[in-house]
């Protein structure tokens, strides 16, 4: 098989995996179990718990000890029974440290599948730089038909959906057996310290008072992404309460048009280069908050029916919301930090979006949303839920003009030099 095809299936169905229950999750816990909000926000929590350590932990383990598509494959097999207990939890307690296992066992693959593709795409004698992003974008798009899977097959409440899940864990956890060997790679961490083995001196950079700005916005706007995940399918899913929207599409495949936030999600990716040359780093990423600020406006006042148009066009800013912060923000750590130091400062910046964020996002909202937008019946109210969001990221966005200090400059990004930051040497 071509290798670029087996590259293809291995990104497909890691996001396959986790577009066939992270978006309906939400429509199960709400709908069919009908549990607590409050208990809900730390069920997302999950997957910033796990990207802490877990990442860097097994990238350890890849480095050092065994083959990255080995560890790759036995992770999602592990993720894959733990994806099948899930329908028989019949509490919030222990549905949250099922869901906490999963995540320790599925957040790390998601780095570990760029390194084994990365790995493959060279032995090959590919241009990484050229070949992966082609390949990449066909796991956006395993997400999407996992959506339109659980939508079309009606089982958005049920607990199907984690079997659809675990089936695709278990396929791609033995597929990665038949790839490419890619054997450990490092030995220099031999001599290193706990501390720079897990890439912390990266905290170094803090120092830098523009780049502590950068790194606390990123883990607000890592909080809102999270309440978008958490909410967006169960509210489209409460308005089968309303008799004049039950029979609408809307309602019946909510999963579908929340599916529009990623093909958005693709498309606003290749306008980054432009939008970068015109107006600069620090615009691009303020346009992600005021779309972040649209995203949840247009929802509070977006219906299934007059107000469709609303809806998806909360849809389509979504993916401006999300691209224009978490790729420009990448490019921002690559060009204002010292080489020795970018690989960690990456995942610094990684562990503040989906790490620390993700966390402060899923609890507070779901204490919020439970403490003043839920009634006595369960009942909650969408609009003042988005209202809020949309004021929280509303508040960061005028926080980000004045706090965050940097010139746009017409260099290539390449060409731009870190300005005063320290090196690993100098830590």
């Amino acid at each position: 098989m071509n290798t670029k095809l087996r590259l293809i299936i291995l990104s497909f169905l890691q996001f396959f995996i986790w577009g066939s229950w992270l978006i309906t999750i939400g429509a199960y816990w709400f709908q069919t179990k009908q549990w607590s909000g409050a208990q809900f926000g730390a069920i997302f929590s999950t997957m910033g718990i796990a990207s802490i350590f877990m990442p860097s932990l097994m990238g350890i383990v890849a480095d050092k000890y065994i083959n990255a598509e080995k560890l790759y494959g036995i992770l999602h097999v592990l993720g894959g029974l733990t994806l099948l207990s899930i329908p028989l939890v019949d509490n919030p307690t222990t549905f949250f440290w099922v869901i906490l296992l999963n995540m320790i066992f599925y957040m790390p693959t998601l780095s570990l599948s760029i390194a084994v593709s990365f790995s493959v795409l060279k032995t090959e004698g590919l241009d990484v730089v050229k070949d992966y992003p082609p390949i990449r974008v066909w796991g956006t798009i395993g997400f999407i038909v996992a959506m339109w899977t659980v939508s079309l097959l009606g089982i958005e409440k049920s607990a199907s959906q984690f079997y659809v899940a675990a089936a695709a864990a278990f396929v791609l956890g033995l597929y990665s057996f038949t790839l490419p060997k890619c054997p450990p790679q490092s030995t220099a961490t031999s001599n290193q310290s706990l501390i720079e083995i897990l890439g912390l001196k990266s905290f170094a950079i803090l120092r830098d008072r523009k780049m502590l700005t950068f790194f606390m916005f990123a883990l607000l706007l890592g909080a809102a992404l999270q309440l978008t995940n958490a909410y967006g399918d169960t509210f489209l899913h409460d308005f089968d309460k309303t008799p004049a929207y039950r029979d609408t599409l809307t309602v019946r495949y909510p999963a579908i048009i929340m599916s529009i936030s990623q093909i958005s999600e693709t498309l606003f990716i290749l306008a980054i280069p432009f939008f970068l040359r015109r107006f600069g780093i620090k615009q691009v990423m303020l346009f992600s908050m005021i779309a972040w600020v649209l995203r949840f406006g247009l929802f509070a006042y977006g219906n299934p029916a007059d107000g469709l148009w609303m809806i998806i066009l909360s849809c389509i800013v979504y993916g401006m919301a999300f691209d224009f912060f978490n790729i420009s923000g990448s490019l921002f750590v690559e060009t204002q930090t010292q080489p020795s130091i970018r690989a960690s400062a990456q995942g610094l910046f990684m562990m503040m979006t989906n790490g620390f964020g993700a966390v402060l996002g899923s609890s507070l909202s779901g204490l919020i949303i439970q403490e003043y937008f839920t009634d006595a019946s369960g009942a909650k109210d969408w609009q003042g839920i988005w209202l809020t969001f949309a004021g929280y990221a509303l508040v960061i966005a005028v926080l980000f003009v004045f706090l965050f200090k940097h010139k746009h400059s017409n260099q290539p990004a390449a060409e731009v030099e870190p300005e005063g930051l320290l090196s690993m040497e100098q830590v």
